[in-house]
């Protein structure tokens, strides 16, 4: 058989650009936070990871300017060998002193921080206990993990009894790490950290939290979710990126200095990858400056996401429960999804579809999420442009 074979085959993206209902690789032309301009028009953004909404901050955007005059465009190098720059070890100093940890490590990317990690740490004999729901990020590194002959176990998603379930089966003398999202990608809920926490302590696990979506959205000044339930303390690792919350891209874990020393030494992601550039750094630390400067805008975050979430609910839509920046409204089709998508899309919204398998099937989703700089006219027009597609396709 051609290994092209597959390629040939695939024709579903096809099919539905044919309906005129695609709905992704839309080029964004100009980005102002909760409105940008694509295809000429301009679009509320309601499906933008920028939580705080600091891509269009003038101080993070100078901080970058500044790093490519200073520094030029790129390292050329690992961190390992000629990539390091004063900028990294300022940005993990500073990280590791916000999250309240000894040391952080800092990564090109947030998906390959998993990658970094978990087959660093885990190996032959040793165990991942990883939720269902876990982004695929981390199931990449449990993977990789698993091919190096570590083994690999899930439980049902945020669900303690079962993560006790299987936990208990394992070789009580085995190294076991439970990994979790903090806050869930797709359903914007908040694992269950104290009961998870307290399992891993009478088991003897250690535990890896991804807050990618949990900075800047949840815990004390947006620390996240360790922060959240008074758990720094009790949590070995936190994860996070830098795509989100920071206003750039990258990725950190941040731990003891003996285990952030561990993975520097022997993470072949860290070893074999050109380090974050300047002006990704700068952005990361301009945008941390403002974090500290203003926890106020995570106040402002959730009250904007609770104030939509509570008038879809009011509305009749079928809305996940949460108190993030993530709120899901629930179709359950396909074919339903792709046409709600692009009659909001026509009406000036811009969200996120998940179909199958992305999601399971019955709970395809229009996924919108919030910023800190959506005024309350951007989110009155959000609800009502979703009443009136709703109402036309008999969602509600």
């Amino acid at each position: 058989m051609d290994l092209f074979s597959k390629c040939y085959d695939f024709t579903r993206a096809d099919e539905i650009k044919k309906t005129g209902l695609y709905p992704y690789f839309r080029a964004i032309e100009e980005n102002e936070g909760p409105v940008v301009q694509i295809e000429g028009r301009k679009i509320i953004m309601a499906g933008s990871n920028n939580y705080l909404g600091l891509t269009a901050h003038p101080k993070v955007k100078e901080a970058a300017i500044k790093a490519v005059e200073k520094y030029g465009t790129g390292c050329s190098g690992s961190r390992y060998l000629t990539g390091t720059l004063d900028l990294h070890i300022e940005l993990e100093y500073r990280l590791a002193k916000f999250f309240n940890k000894e040391a952080v490590l800092l990564f090109s990317t947030g998906y390959q921080t998993a990658q970094g990690i978990i087959p660093t740490l885990v190996q032959r004999g040793d165990y991942i206990i990883s939720d269902k729901d876990n982004h695929a990020c981390i199931v990449a590194g449990n993977l990789m993990a698993k091919g190096a002959m570590a083994e690999f176990v899930r439980y049902k998603h945020n669900d303690m009894d079962d993560l006790e379930r299987v936990i208990q089966k394992l070789p009580a003398d085995s190294g076991k790490l439970i990994v979790s999202d903090g806050v869930f990608s797709t359903g914007g809920e908040i694992v269950n950290l104290p009961q998870l926490n307290k399992i891993a302590k009478e088991y003897k696990a250690r535990i890896l939290i991804d807050d990618a979506h949990s900075v800047g959205v949840i815990g004390k000044g947006g620390r996240g979710t360790a922060s959240e339930f008074n758990l720094e303390n009790g949590i070995d690792l936190t994860m996070g990126t830098f795509s989100k919350t920071f206003a750039s891209l990258g990725g950190f874990v941040a731990g003891e200095e003996r285990v952030i020393n561990y993975i520097k030494h022997y993470a072949p992601a860290l070893i074999f990858s050109a380090s974050p550039t300047p002006a990704s750094v700068a952005a990361a630390l301009a945008a941390l400056d403002i974090l500290e400067a203003h926890p106020e805008l995570v106040t402002k975050l959730i009250r904007n996401a609770t104030k939509v979430r509570n008038a879809f609910k009011e509305a009749g839509f079928k809305v996940t429960e949460g108190r993030t920046a993530i709120v899901p409204v629930i179709v359950g089709d396909d074919g339903l999804a792709f046409k709600m998508w692009r009659m909001l899309y026509d009406a000036g919204v811009f969200v996120n579809v998940f179909i199958s398998p992305g999601v399971p099937a019955g709970r395809q989703m229009m996924r919108t999420s919030y910023m800190a700089a959506h005024e309350d006219s951007h989110l009155d027009s959000i609800v009502d442009i979703f009443k009136d597609v709703g109402k036309k396709l008999g969602v509600i």
